[in-house]
């Protein structure tokens, strides 16, 4: 039955997303607002579709924490959902995607389009200040800035390999970090097609203050991000 129900998810899926990515291509001449509106519409979508196909309910965890203006978030990496998700749960979410995503067709678009960050991990420090550059524009739009320290998608249980580009976030733009954690890749499964039924959990953790030294900064992010993931992990739910 669980393969029978992920085939079915995964096929409207891909009809969803596809079918929702050409009605986009519209926006394109539109303002932001209309394509931010598309994508939280098509999120909710997916989130319907998990639930009524796969038997996977979302749940929000920390809802006092979820930021409503200019704000970072610090993300775990296990799946492609961890992404997307968040276009129904922040308000205007903005994500720090690599370059090679761009040639993605019609996703590279819209990415574009939503003024997500792109950076080149080949550029090194040049990378690092355009990282920060516009990230301080998005702040101007009142904008949630959402980059997964990790750099790339992790397996269940493994400790995160926290890259660099956080900690010059958390230096130069002076404010809070909101880490979060989740369980993810236990339901939706990297490389895989099987979806497990049950509760995908986004747990909202209370902000790091701003003005930590950067190894003290680190440490912190780490072991709250890991060990609440840990914990999801460890419900079994």
């Amino acid at each position: 039955m669980i393969y029978l129900r992920s085939i079915l998810f995964q096929a409207f899926f891909w009809v969803w997303s596809a079918t929702l990515a050409i009605l986009m291509l519209v926006t394109l001449v539109l303002p932001r607002a209309a394509n931010r509106a598309v994508l939280s519409f098509w999120s909710h979508g997916v989130i319907q579709g998990l639930r009524w196909l796969a038997g996977v309910r979302i749940e929000v965890r920390g809802k006092e924490h979820v930021p409503t203006g200019p704000a970072l978030i610090a993300a775990k990496h296990q799946s492609m959902f961890d992404v997307f998700s968040q276009f129904a749960i922040l308000p205007d979410a903005c994500f720090v995607m690599k370059k090679e995503l761009l040639m993605v067709p019609l996703f590279g678009w819209h990415g574009l389009k939503a003024k997500m960050i792109v950076v080149d991990r080949k550029g090194h420090s040049t990378a690092l200040k355009k990282l920060v550059r516009d990230s301080i524009d998005r702040m101007k739009e009142t904008r949630q800035v959402v980059i997964f320290p990790e750099g790339t998608r992790g397996k269940v249980g493994q400790p995160g390999d926290y890259k660099p580009g956080i900690a010059a976030l958390y230096r130069e733009l002076e404010l809070p970090v909101t880490p979060l954690a989740l369980n993810c890749g236990q339901h939706w499964k990297h490389k895989s097609l099987l979806v497990e039924p049950g509760v995908i959990v986004f747990e909202y953790l209370p902000p790091i203050p701003a003005g930590l030294k950067r190894g003290e900064f680190m440490r912190e992010l780490q072991t709250r991000i890991d060990t609440a993931t840990k914990a999801l992990e460890d419900e079994g739910i």
